[in-house]
């Protein structure tokens, strides 16, 4: 083991996106190494602006070669769509917009490192947070062989503050975005982006107006109502308004309505895997759309006893995305109990969206289980009232027995 962790590393692939943190470990990774640098850039969704001259930024930072991947159709088709399906919410907020992102791009890392016989695969989170785990185990799941080289846990690493960061890319003429003025933390891709730092740490703090990148202030938002209709086939999202669309472009179109509404704002102390609590942003305008008109489309298609099996699945499937643990045969044995479910979640959903707010309006779906003249308040001949004596009779026996031994409920 100990040769293991002391043989020479040849080359690298580091995930790198641009940003402060992986524009000076890049360099900071060759120095200490002495090995080629292969830059890989994955394209998530996280736009043009972020991506504009990315290849000459990795090479100025020191990079020997720069692959970018464009991602999107994969990331909305294999990851985002599943964990749809599933519900996932992880603590009633969070959208996992970035913890659903970090396996795929892990794992198209590991590919990339194969195809370049590369012998290390290198990533910038921090020893605090949760990606160092969600990056590693999908290493450690598609090739245990690959030497992982974190740095913020490398006890040799300097950098660790922003403010260091930015005076050693400064010392090196990095090309950085980030100030010391404007130091929030942001990831973004075409679900969410999050936002973290700065007042954000506060947690009396409430977010500022200017803090939102994709969508508007609340207060900016149009008073009128805005209404979008969902197209669904087996639980997957295909269309807008009764136009079929392919998964990037309808996720594109929702979070520029979305946004416009100010729809998919929240923030959260949430419990990081690795034991601290911690505080965010985020906006998913489009993903919180998909949420609530699925949960429209699973009221009409879903009987109750799968419904709330389901729900219970959902904090289960969510904590997996969170942790990192998307290569796990549970995750996929989940895929398969909730590609069941959504057989017959076909059908339409019109969502109102206004300030902020975004509710269904109504649900239709061929496979409705919902009946108008079962659940009306008139009686018919579809529906027996007396039928209940005897079923609200054995369901509350128990209860009968325990109140007649145990005395339960009486005075005494």
């Amino acid at each position: 083991m100990a040769q293991a962790q002391t043989k020479q590393v040849r080359k690298t692939v580091l995930a790198y996106s641009g940003g402060l943190d992986t524009s000076v470990i890049l360099p900071w990774i060759k120095e200490k190494y002495n090995c080629q640098m292969v830059a890989f850039v994955a394209d998530v969704g996280q736009g043009k602006d972020e991506l504009k001259g990315i290849t000459q930024k990795a090479k100025r930072s020191g990079a020997d070669k720069v692959v970018i991947c464009d991602l999107t159709k994969t990331f909305v088709e294999n990851y985002i769509w599943k964990m749809l399906k599933s519900g996932a919410v992880y603590e009633h907020k969070y959208l996992l917009g970035t913890s659903i992102a970090r396996p795929l791009i892990a794992a198209e890392q590991v590919r990339v490192a194969h195809e370049e016989k590369a012998d290390a695969v290198g990533h910038g989170a921090t020893g605090k947070g949760n990606d160092q785990v969600r990056f590693e185990l999908t290493f450690m799941a598609l090739d245990p062989n690959l030497k992982i080289i974190a740095p913020w846990k490398d006890p040799s690493f300097e950098l660790t503050s922003r403010e260091a960061a930015i005076e050693f890319a400064a010392k090196r003429n990095i090309p950085v975005t980030v100030s010391k003025k404007s130091i929030y933390s942001r990831d973004r891709n075409l679900w969410h982006i999050s936002h973290e730092g700065a007042d954000l740490e506060d947690p009396w703090n409430e977010p500022k107006d200017e803090l939102w990148v994709m969508s508007v202030p609340r207060k900016k938002a149009p008073e009128k109502a805005t209404y979008v209709t969902i197209d669904f086939e087996e639980g997957i999202p295909v269309g807008v308004n009764g136009r079929k669309m392919d998964g990037v472009k309808l996720l594109t179109y929702l979070n520029e309505v979305g946004g416009k509404n100010a729809v998919g704002q929240t923030w959260l102390v949430e419990n990081r895997l690795v034991g601290m609590k911690s505080r965010g942003a985020y906006e998913t305008p489009g993903g919180t759309i998909l949420v609530e008109a699925i949960k429209g489309i699973e009221a009409l298609t879903l009987d109750r006893e799968t419904l709330h099996f389901k729900q219970m699945l959902s904090v289960k499937y969510a904590e997996m995305v969170y942790y990192g643990m998307w290569f796990s045969p549970l995750r996929r044995s989940l895929d398969a109990f909730f590609d069941q479910t959504m057989k017959f979640a076909t059908g339409s959903v019109r969502v109102k969206l206004q300030k902020g707010n975004c509710e269904v309006a109504g649900a239709k779906s061929p496979y409705s289980m919902y009946s108008k003249d079962l659940a009306s308040f008139t009686m018919g001949a579809e529906y027996n009232p007396s039928d209940a004596i005897g079923f609200i009779k054995l369901l509350g026996l128990p209860l009968t027995v325990q109140s007649t031994v145990q005395k339960i409920g009486k005075k005494k």
